[in-house]
Parts: C-alpha cells; structure tokens; sequence
C-alpha cells in the first residue's frame, strides 16, 4: 500500500478525530446522572487513560515531561477544565445543537486573546468573521428569550472561552509537549466536581456510557486532533473542526429525535458559514505563502 502524503495523512486523521468526538454530547445527553457526577467519572476515565498511555509510551521519562510544561501546562489545563466543565453543562441545559454551534467559534475567541495577550495583530476578515459569528450566536439566544435554555447557551460561551484559552496557551508554548496537561485537567475536572458528585449513584449502563467516553472516544478523538496539526496548517484544521458542529447534532436529532428549532438552525448556519469562509479564506493565504517566487 503506497504511503499518503503528509498533507493528506494529516487531514485524515484529524476529520477522524472529530467524527470520533462528535457523539460526546449525544452520550453525555443519554447519562441519567446529573452534569456533576458525570463531570467526576469522565475526568477520571479520561486522565487516567492518556496517563497510562502515555506512561507506557515514554516509561519513566513521563514524569519530566509533566515538570517540562511548568506554568503554562498547568494554565492549559486550567482552560481546559473550565471548557469541559462548561461543556457538560452547557449541553445538560440546552439543546446540542446550540452548544455545539455557539462553542464552534472558539477559534476566533483565541484570536481575540492572542491579541490581548500576546499582542499578535488581527486581520480585517477574523474581525468581519467574529462580528458575524457574534450575530449568529445573538440568534441563537433570541430564539430561546424566555426560555430556560438560555442559561445553557451562556455556558457555551463560558466552555467557548475555556477552550480558546487553551488553544491560545498552547500556541504560545509550542516547543513543550503540553499532552500532560490534558491528563493534568482531567483530574482537576473530577477534584472540582467530586464535592457536588454522587459516584456511586450512576448505573451499569452510565457505567458502559461513561467509559466509552472517558477510555474510548475522548483520548482516541484528541489524540488524532492533536497529531493533525503537524501535517496541516491552523486554518484547515479548524476548517475539519466545524464537522463537529454538523455531526454532533445529527447524532443527537437521529437518536433522541432532539429538533433545535428554526432560530437556532439559522443562527447555526450563520456561525458555521462565516467560520467556513474564514477557514477557507486562511487556508488559501496559507497555500499562497508556502508557493515559492
């Protein structure tokens, strides 16, 4: 079997990546226990899993490399565990289509930070693109005035924030291995939750839900995510994140026949159009670059 180039290997595994992740809302939506005890079980599935992983891939080196990430491994973390935090919620507490659409816009929330923080320019069209984004998320919420899911939709933005933190402190520490600090939010997530959690309450088939997660889909989805970027440029993996937020809900509609409504469908389509073009746009100024004179 020939050997795929690097720029297709890249983008395989990491549309693979997502697809993998793509029924995390769907399961967490089918766990009869509440978004705490959930929280606990899928942070210590999860960190316990890449830990071991990564211990026996890097045996007794492994422990350097959690000292290796000092502050900034612990800040990813930290971001990290507020976007799984707030990820649960969010999708406990609104539809999973309004989740996934409004937490699509992380990157341009990154953006936004690394401006802030690092003083890194932003470009005339992510600012046009954040501005539509912003006005499809305002949809999204008119559509729930007066509803309770709104609440939910606001820890989107939370899990959105969380999540651009962490995209933006591992960018700024590229030369350090932070895969650590994925195990190292894990825990924090099942510390945080374990005072509001009720281990023992979930059931047999929370159980086999909870380690499909924890053990299975989560460490296999980022892993692949994680790999991808090596191969590809930033703006076309963010282009083959948006599957996500086209399968999350398919997954959800299909099983528990979960319909968003017209507002959230066009607010939705509004966010993941303008991020297409966005993704589109970068990834053509990218190939642009790297063409030789």
């Amino acid at each position: 079997m020939a050997k795929l180039p690097p720029h297709v290997y890249g983008t395989l595994i990491t549309a693979l990546g997502v697809i993998i992740l793509s029924p995390d809302g769907l399961l967490i939506r089918l766990i009869s226990v509440d978004s705490w005890t959930t929280l606990f079980w899928r942070g210590l599935f999860f960190a316990t899993t890449i830990l071991v992983f990564y211990i026996l891939r890097r045996g007794t080196s492994a422990l350097k490399s959690f000292k290796a990430m000092g502050k900034r491994g612990v800040l990813a973390a930290s971001c990290f565990t507020v976007s799984t935090v707030f990820f649960v919620l969010a999708v406990t507490h609104t539809n999973v289509a309004n989740a996934l659409f409004i937490i699509a816009t992380a990157p341009l929330f990154a953006a936004l930070l690394s401006w802030i923080f690092l003083g890194e320019k932003i470009k005339a069209p992510t600012w046009i693109a954040i501005i539509f984004c912003l006005g499809g998320i305002g949809l999204i919420f008119l559509d729930n005035f007066g509803g309770g899911s709104r609440l939910g939709d606001f820890y989107a933005i939370i899990c959105a924030l969380g999540l651009a933190g962490q995209i933006t402190t591992v960018r700024h520490a590229r030369t350090i291995d932070m895969v650590p600090s994925l195990a190292l939010s894990g825990y924090m997530v099942a510390a945080i939750s374990l005072p509001l959690a009720t281990p023992s309450a979930v059931t047999s088939q929370d159980i086999f839900y909870l380690i499909l997660l924890g053990v299975v889909i989560l460490p296999c989805a980022f892993s692949l995510i994680t790999i991808g970027p090596r191969y590809i440029p930033a703006p076309e993996v963010s282009l083959l994140m948006l599957l996500e937020s086209i399968f999350g809900p398919i997954w959800v509609w299909f099983v528990i026949h979960e319909n968003p409504g017209l507002g959230v469908l066009t607010g939705g389509a509004v966010v993941i159009t303008t991020l297409f073009i966005h993704s589109c746009l970068g990834y053509r100024k990218k190939r642009g670059n790297s063409v030789p004179d």
